[in-house]
């Protein structure tokens, strides 16, 4: 029984995926904890999205020239360290697929590389076997050329 090659990388693929939420929940947790991060990489991109859904959602329902106002720093600090938990997530399955796709890449060359290879030893084989054939045949001509310049046997 012939057993195939674990797919030990798509192991390894579905444990970093796996082990991504944890990480993006743990970041989250740092980041409504730490003032700098709060401040500087929870808040800006929270508020940015709250005015482009909003704007987005005015647009939608007809309103035109409407203020928006921004969201609490509580509420901001929570939606930016969702999107935030929600990035890394989405950076790192695009990072696994990046890597997915470039070891397939990876093995496709090479599979294409020992397939020429092949071909390329038939056709070196190939060109052997005529020279051989050729050789065989030139060597049955001299033996015929031979066989007809013999006296002919008295009876």
């Amino acid at each position: 029984m012939v057993v195939g090659a674990f797919p030990i990388a798509k192991l390894l693929y579905l444990g970093v995926r796996q082990l991504s939420k944890p990480v993006a929940n743990r970041i989250k947790a740092g980041a409504r904890r730490s003032e700098f991060f709060k401040n500087y990489i929870c808040l800006p991109p929270a508020q940015a999205y709250h005015w482009i859904e909003m704007r987005s959602k005015m647009k939608i329902m007809g309103f035109r020239g409407s203020v928006i106002k921004p969201l609490n720093e509580e509420t901001a600090a929570e939606l930016g360290a969702e999107l935030l938990g929600e990035a890394i997530i989405f950076i790192i399955g695009g990072g696994c697929m990046v890597f997915e796709y470039s070891r397939q890449a990876t093995n496709s060359r090479r599979k294409e590389e020992e397939f020429a290879q092949t071909i390329n030893n038939l056709h070196t084989q190939l060109g052997e076997l005529a020279l051989a054939t050729e050789t065989l045949d030139a060597q049955i001509r001299e033996v015929n050329r031979l066989l007809l310049s013999l006296p002919a046997p008295s009876t």
